[in-house]
């Protein structure tokens, strides 16, 4: 089977990660590969930004926590060392499409370099507050950004999950 198609099939989401940090080469390998995302009228209006500090991580959980509704100690994040905030430019239409992509392709990048990784929402809510704002300008990125996603990856603590049986009736041909 062609790799990149296997990678597709394998990776899952992985709920459980140990709190070892991932090397600055994979990360900026994973990040490269969002980079090549596909992406309307080649615009590349997306952007990445990796959050390996332990204290910023840990605030971005506990405010993501509070969106999300849990309860006080549940990390959304599980237990991740490196969030990977997937911003678009906010008058962009294709934003959510296009960030989208960078995400799908950071995860497949993960899992093909060992690591584990999964999809949290909430970053719109995020970044639509003056606090998220702010980090943005202090980091020194200007503009208006719409989060679409975080893409937390680390090594995976456990076993990666099966998958579960593919639905029926979900494929039709016109020929």
């Amino acid at each position: 089977m062609n790799e990149i198609i296997k990678a597709m099939m394998e990776r899952r989401s992985i709920r459980k990660f140990k709190s070892d940090m991932v090397s600055k080469k994979d990360i900026e390998e994973i990040i490269q590969a969002g980079l090549y995302a596909a992406n309307g009228m080649g615009r590349q209006a997306v952007i990445t930004v990796a959050v390996t500090n332990k204290k910023l991580r840990d605030k971005i959980a506990e405010d993501n926590r509070k969106i999300g509704g849990w309860n006080k100690g549940f990390d959304p994040f599980y237990g991740a060392p490196v969030i990977l905030i997937v911003l678009a430019e906010k008058d962009w239409r294709n934003r959510v499409y296009d960030g989208s992509l960078v995400i799908g392709n950071m995860m497949l990048a993960a899992h093909s370099l060992g690591l584990g990784s999964i999809w949290i929402h909430r970053a719109k809510e995020e970044f639509e507050t003056e606090e998220y704002k702010k980090l943005l300008k202090d980091i020194g990125i200007q503009g208006e950004w719409e989060g679409i996603g975080h893409c937390a990856i680390g090594y995976v603590d456990g076993d990666i999950p099966k998958p579960a049986p593919r639905k029926e009736n979900r494929v039709f041909f016109v020929e």
